[in-house]
């Protein structure tokens, strides 16, 4: 008999990214980050010019971060306590958006913090690749995390059976985003999300459609 299947993103869900993103990129480049942008295209800013930092040299500072930075990222709050708990009904994996070579280094990242579960890397969106996770593990019913709303929608349009929670654990960003559309609930506490996630669990039903899917 499979378990329930709880499908997790990794930074600002599990570990805290933003933060010290922008704290590296300060010490070491120079650049101011304002966080509430959720296009960091306008988020990046030179401090001796006050020039926005060019959307095409923003992934290679991102790229630079995790080829040297990933020792700085901290877990959130509540989170090992919350999978622990977790862990006892559902089985656990992490659908992290790095490109496949960071893979080991985000498991080997996750294993110094006490997070042993399976991860997957993916590039986009991650509907699909959430697909290809449910058809290997067949669950009775699934739940997918994530702090972003368009990965919600992708994930409700390729599987609309699977619960969706946004949770954007990073205080500094959280206060600027709204719930997701396609997400069925919004929580940013692990303590209580874990309650919410284990009550679906329980209850072992599909989740229902969201109204933007429904008028889709």
């Amino acid at each position: 008999m499979t378990r329930p299947l709880l499908i997790t993103d990794c930074d600002e869900v599990l570990l805290h990214m933003v933060a010290h993103f922008r704290d590296w990129l300060a010490e070491a480049h120079g650049i101011d980050f304002a966080v509430e942008h959720e296009n960091w295209g306008d988020a990046l800013v030179r401090k001796e010019t006050g020039e926005k930092v060019a959307m095409e040299e923003v992934w290679p500072f991102v790229d630079g971060f995790f080829d040297t930075e990933m020792e700085r990222q901290t877990p959130v709050k509540g989170v090992i306590e919350a999978l622990d708990r977790i862990t006892a009904h559902a089985d656990i994996v992490v659908l992290t958006n790095l490109p496949d070579h960071r893979r080991q280094p985000r498991i080997d990242q996750l294993a110094r913090h006490g997070i042993g579960h399976e991860v997957y890397t993916n590039q986009g969106g991650k509907g699909e690749a959430l697909n290809a996770i449910l058809e290997a593990h067949k669950p009775p019913v699934a739940l997918f995390v994530d702090d972003l709303s368009y990965q919600h929608h992708s994930v409700a349009k390729a599987a609309p059976q699977v619960w969706r929670l946004h949770m954007v654990a990073e205080p500094l960003v959280a206060q600027h985003r709204p719930k997701a559309a396609d997400a069925h609930a919004r929580i940013d506490d692990w303590a209580e999300a874990a309650d919410w996630i284990l009550a679906r669990f329980a209850a072992g039903q599909p989740a229902p459609l969201t109204e933007s899917v429904n008028e889709a």
